[in-house]
């Protein structure tokens, strides 16, 4: 059981890192045990952690600050062994060099930066830049699927639900003509060529009106005129 102390110390911790967040980490304690916390680093731009979520715990002693707390990682991350404690100046491993002036912000920023360090320690593996970049990429689905994480981090659960929704696909562009209008076109093209034959008949038979018309023999017109002659000068006879 967590002497009071430690609980205090420990109360005093998480207010602090939820009123000044530090960069790259997250930390909360278990709803049910105030000397288990629960982690997340988030890897650094320009490293083979960069997009990498990384989810850990730390197991704090009853007697804490006065002695330091054990460090593992659940996250498989290339660098450490998973579920096996990391050797730290800060963790257990080395009960003599422990500050109690350190806190949990201060643990988790040396963890982070010396997960980006090369150095082997125990605890640690050695893997190349891919596959360290592929543990990056592989991270939040697979941390994800413990119910631990996502108890207590639900905002990297709703970020990993968002990764998977699919793209919103482009709306098709809606044509400027009128719904049916595609389908009427050809009975409109076709009552349009009706129309243009029906002219065309018709304009032959105007013509032939008109050749008619104008084919009047030439003598019969000279037959009119005399006859319209003649009739005008009977009254000037008569007299």
């Amino acid at each position: 059981m967590a002497e009071k102390a430690c609980v205090k110390r420990l109360q005093k911790e998480y207010r602090a890192l939820c009123k000044e967040p530090v960069s790259h980490v997250v930390a909360r304690p278990s709803p049910n045990d105030i000397l288990e916390w629960h982690y997340v680093l988030e890897g650094s731009e320009g490293t083979p952690f960069a997009g990498g979520f990384y989810y850990g715990k730390i197991k704090f002693p009853p007697e804490y600050p006065f002695k330091p707390p054990g460090i593992s990682m659940t996250t498989p991350n290339g660098r450490f062994m998973t579920q096996k404690k990391i050797c730290l100046s800060m963790s257990d491993f080395h009960p003599e060099s422990w500050n109690p002036m350190w806190s949990v912000s201060s643990i988790l920023t040396g963890l982070l930066s010396f997960m980006m360090d090369n150095s082997p320690t125990t605890g640690s593996v050695s893997t190349t830049v891919a596959e360290k970049e592929k543990l990056a990429k592989a991270s939040l689905a697979f941390n994800c699927k413990n119910p631990t994480f996502r108890k207590l981090f639900p905002e990297y659960v709703e970020k990993y639900e968002q990764q998977q929704l699919p793209s919103q696909p482009v709306p098709e562009q809606i044509s400027s003509m009128p719904a049916g209008a595609e389908k009427s076109r050809p009975l409109l093209e076709e009552h349009d060529n009706s129309t243009k034959d029906e002219v065309n008949r018709a304009k032959p038979l105007k013509d032939v009106k008109n050749q008619q018309r104008k084919s009047v023999p030439t003598w019969l017109l000279l037959l009119l005129v005399s006859v319209f002659g003649v009739v005008m000068a009977l009254p000037l006879l008569q007299l």
